[in-house]
């Protein structure tokens, strides 16, 4: 099955798209992924949860971060899901951006610290 995509910018090659497969939402570069925010599924308590956010620093202070987690979330939203913002980025986005409140489920200070520390183990293991 083909990636979903929903969005492109006229006159840019950079384009927004859903991968399910992945458990993603990419930003593609004439189909070169160039940045990516990665998710889980809680189907039992219909929420998707926001792990980790990044964007290739050729790429960087060209608002793309924004533009991907506005996409994501309006996304999740429209499919009547919550929003769990356990990536930092995201939680720092969606703080900066209200309206987007009464879709989100903010984790714990416990989950935030259990998250960081699992990421932090998986980064160490990929050295």
């Amino acid at each position: 099955m083909a990636p979903e995509t929903h969005a492109e910018d006229a006159g840019q090659a950079i384009a927004v798209v859903h991968n399910p497969e992945r458990r993603r939402y990419e930003l593609q570069d004439g189909g070169k992924v160039i940045g990516f925010t990665k998710y889980r599924f809680r189907s039992n308590q219909n929420q998707m949860v926001f792990v980790h956010t990044e964007v290739d620093d050729a790429y960087a202070g060209q608002g793309l971060a924004s533009k991907l987690a506005r996409f994501a979330l309006d996304d999740v939203r429209a499919a009547g899901r919550r929003i769990v913002p356990l990536c930092p980025y995201i939680r720092a986005w969606v703080r900066k951006h209200p309206e987007y409140l009464d879709a989100v489920d903010m984790p714990t200070d416990q989950q935030i610290a259990e998250h960081d520390r699992a990421e932090q183990a998986a980064a160490g293991e990929s050295r």
